[in-house]
């Protein structure tokens, strides 16, 4: 339910359920399909938004032209709060890797809701992030020892969000293509495929379109180490 997955957020956290329920019915449902864009980087933001079904890419654009995939972001999580205080340019673009259901919430219609809710109005402080706004700049790569342990990472960090238990191990289902997965990373396309390619062999991994089954993960976790 649409509901209880953006309660969850933390933007909710500390609010009692009358004020949960008021904020929440003040947000603006959107709908996006696979590859739509959400806003782009250098946009002006003034608005919030949680994530109630699908996946979310967030990536920069390196002076090359080339994109950095920063982070993939699922349900009940949010993005673009630091706007909501501090609107400004966005510091990175947000896109759609699978259809989508989120929840938007303007600076405008926080302020509105504050004067009426004053006495919560701490509590958002204290959900939202208290960091410097972000510089746009190309995303380093991670500093992991070979190619394959690089393949190995991104499929354990993204099977605690978003993988499910099967009888045969984990199925993750990233939505991601192999240029999204090498950019997750930092790794070139012919490393990941290469990584993935071995892992197959070896049995520790099935590969099912924009999904992999994780089959052995003790061995997974010690090569992306």
């Amino acid at each position: 339910m649409d509901d209880d997955v953006v309660l969850s957020a933390p933007l909710f956290a500390t609010m009692d359920a009358d004020e949960t329920r008021t904020l929440f019915e003040s947000m603006q449902q959107i709908e996006l399909s696979r590859g739509d864009v959400l806003f782009r980087e250098g946009e002006p933001g003034d608005r919030l938004y949680v994530i109630a079904s699908g996946k979310i890419k967030l990536g920069r654009r390196s002076n090359d032209g080339r994109e950095n995939l920063l982070s993939i972001l699922g349900p009940g999580e949010m993005f673009g709060e630091l706007s909501l205080f501090d609107p400004g340019p966005r510091t990175a673009t947000a896109s759609s890797v699978a259809d989508s259901v989120i929840y938007e919430l303007g600076h405008d219609q926080l302020v509105e809701w504050i004067e009426k809710h004053p006495s919560v109005a701490k509590h958002l402080l204290n959900a939202l992030p208290r960091r410097p706004r972000p510089t746009p700049a190309p995303r380093p790569a991670r500093a992991l020892p070979d190619g394959p342990a690089r393949g190995a990472q991104p499929r354990r960090d993204l099977s605690t969000r978003f993988g499910e238990e099967t009888d045969e191990g984990i199925r993750v289902a990233h939505d991601l293509t192999q240029e999204e997965l090498a950019q997750l990373v930092g790794a070139s396309r012919e490393t990941v495929n290469k990584a993935l390619a071995d892992f197959a062999t070896r049995g520790w991994v099935r590969r099912e379109g924009r999904a992999v089954v994780l089959l052995d993960m003790d061995r997974l976790e010690r090569r992306a180490r």
